[in-house]
């Protein structure tokens, strides 16, 4: 048991047979040279190190970690053993954290073995936390399951770092199982921080309604809802979980002692959620607190994300100034932010310059700008930006392959687009999933190539979403195919029955091909189903306020100015050549009640009402480009 009998390991990348096997035969741990990232880095601390002193090779093993060398870290613990072999027991935890950071499993099962030889396994607490930590870095839970097992009488730190462990392999019902398994164990004093941080993380994506507030009223029992780490967790929580009660969270931020990671996590859960003008009235309050809250990089990125969802170019704009002000624009992460709020907002030469700016790209920064380009139909533009993204060294991932998918759809790039399906896994190794499939089926239906979109969907390994369905219906929109639009819309119901955009779709393809009496049979189901459908509208923004309109819209102030207008830019249009679709509109109306009735779509108004408002500030040559525009949006 003594620990100079003990041999040093370690190479990273060497096998290691499994600790499992506990017998005299196992192989002694052989001393191995390691070649460090920083030979230098590691020749420092050696020359600072006390041999006599095991706490010192601790701290040496644990500040080359820290500095980012788990390799050197390694090094050192190996140096430490030849040196003074009584450095195992308080170097061996700091060893075991080096080992996951560089995800080797080979040196952490190496070490697995050293502690069993050495006694320090079961019976320490810190070395017994580490090689959980390790196991589930290495993404090996199971591993870390037996080990756990063996642990007689795991104390509230271990079985916190099991259900830790558990979250970080996406193994939510087994962390809570352990929360739930330490609270019987003892008593609701044993959650401490740290505990309930793991439990509220897990409770954030599992299905279960009810798991956030009964954690919740735990966590007020024992007094750990004054801890802002634990409260801002559980408000992710309550917006993440199957209920998404944003309410109950923003009652929990209301009484709440407020940090900026408080206000920042609020922020995003408006934002993420859709929310934009409360993430964006939030955001206004946090700077009107009285003291002052300093925004950061995380209050950019979620207040920008925001302004990319609504389309708020004016404030966007504000943002970015700010931004500009605080020396964040070379930041990856408010770069990229940046860029995605230009690109939404339809400016992506704003957005490239953006992007420009960001010192060191990441892969979100190149697929955010491919997307900008992409969504606007610049679908080569998008590609030359992807293949420059290639060139620079940065591999392109799952997210990627979306953005260049979407960019084919978009511009119709079909020989491009199964180039790149096809390549994404011959060449990168990446699987295609619901969303790259989604975005395949949606290029082949607006190609027309409805046959060979409806066979990718037969194949797929997966069950097809509603988004797949829709792109395949759409595209039968287009081409009039009525019987595998009714194929589609079946599939469809069978989703997502109370979802009348499929009921409308359906019954404008009826329309299109003159089955009235199927229009009405679509009609009558609709009614029999107490389907309703939400007015739909769409919105501008200008001078800073977001101005909405609704279908024949006669509330807004000026409407009578925008009906005007829109009616001489209708006739400067028509003798250009532009006619009126009206096949889809209701048969029982006249020629002309058609006309009208598309006349007065929302996006007309408000794109009319763009235009009414700008052209007055405009340089000359920008009336027509305007109205270019306008004539692209009716068609």
């Amino acid at each position: 048991m003594a620990a100079a009998s003990v041999q040093p390991p370690l190479n990273p990348r060497a096998a290691a047979p499994s600790p499992a096997v506990h017998t005299s035969n196992t192989r002694s741990l052989q001393d191995t040279r390691i070649h460090t990232s920083d030979p230098s880095l590691r020749a420092m601390f050696l020359r600072a190190v006390d041999p006599s002193r095991p706490a010192s090779w601790s701290a040496a093993v644990a500040d080359l970690l820290s500095s980012g060398d788990p390799v050197a870290a390694l090094a050192v613990f190996a140096a430490a053993l030849r040196a003074n072999p009584a450095a195992l027991r308080p170097a061996l935890p700091p060893a075991f954290r080096a080992a996951a950071a560089a995800t080797s499993l080979a040196a952490g099962r190496q070490l697995h073995l050293l502690a069993l030889r050495s006694g320090l396994f079961p019976s320490d607490p810190f070395s017994a936390s580490a090689l959980l930590h390790m196991y589930h870095h290495c993404r090996h839970p199971l591993d870390a399951r037996k080990a756990f097992d063996e642990i007689p009488s795991p104390n509230p730190v271990i079985i916190t770092a099991m259900a830790s462990g558990y979250v970080r392999n996406s193994l939510f019902y087994p962390s809570l199982a352990l929360f739930r398994a330490l609270l019987v164990s003892g008593s609701a004093m044993a959650v401490d921080e740290a505990a309930a941080l793991v439990a509220f993380s897990a409770s954030a994506r599992v299905s279960d309604r009810g798991i956030t507030s009964s954690l919740h009223a735990l966590i007020a029992k024992i007094g750990l809802d004054v801890d802002a780490g634990v409260v801002n967790t559980m408000l992710d929580a309550y917006a993440k979980g199957s209920g998404r009660d944003l309410g109950a969270a923003r009652k929990v931020f209301d009484m709440m002692e407020k940090d900026v990671v408080s206000w920042n996590s609020m922020i995003a859960l408006y934002a993420q959620n859709g929310l934009s003008a409360e993430a964006l009235r939030l955001y206004g309050n946090m700077l009107n607190v009285s003291g002052g809250i300093r925004c950061n990089a995380v209050t950019f990125s979620a207040v920008l994300l925001a302004c990319a969802h609504a389309g708020t170019i004016q404030t966007g704009k504000r943002i970015h100034n700010q931004v500009v002000r605080m020396g964040l624009e070379e930041n990856v992460y408010v770069g990229t932010s940046v860029v995605d709020m230009y690109s939404k907002c339809g400016r992506v030469e704003m957005a490239r310059k953006a992007f420009e700016k960001i010192k060191e790209k990441n892969v979100l920064s190149w697929s955010a700008l491919i997307t900008g380009y992409g969504m606007h139909g610049h679908g080569q533009q998008a590609l030359d930006v992807f293949d420059e993204m290639r060139r620079s060294g940065q591999n392109p991932n799952y997210i990627t392959f979306i953005s260049v998918l979407a960019a084919c759809s978009h511009a119709g790039l079909l020989d491009k687009g199964r180039y790149w399906y096809k390549t994404m896994k011959k060449k990168f190794g990446i699987e295609p999933g619901v969303e790259h499939l989604g975005c395949m089926v949606d290029l082949l239906g607006r190609a027309g190539c409805l046959d060979e979109a409806y066979g990718l969907i037969k194949e797929m390994k997966i069950k097809p979403d509603a988004a797949i369905w829709g792109a395949l219906l759409s595209g039968c929109r287009i081409h009039k195919k009525v019987e595998l639009a009714e194929i589609s819309a079946k599939r469809l119901f069978e989703l997502d029955a109370t979802n009348s955009g499929y009921y409308v779709l359906l019954s404008n393809i009826y329309a299109e091909a003159g089955l009235w009496k199927d229009v009405e049979r679509m009609r009558v189901m609709v009614k029999a189903r107490g389907i309703e459908k939400p007015p739909g509208y769409s919105s501008v923004e200008l001078k800073g306020k977001t101005h909405v309109f609704y279908v024949g819209d006669k509330i807004h102030p000026q409407h009578k100015e925008i009906y005007s207008y829109l009616g001489k830019l209708l006739e400067t249009i028509q003798e250009a050549g532009y006619v009126p679709n009206t096949i889809s509109v209701l048969h029982d109306l006249d020629e002309e009640e058609k006309e009208s009735a598309v006349r007065i779509h929302s996006e007309k108004l408000a794109v009319a009402f763009a235009l009414m408002n700008q052209v007055k500030l405009s340089h000359p040559d920008t009336e027509l480009t305007l109205l270019e525009v306008f004539y692209h949006k009716i068609y």
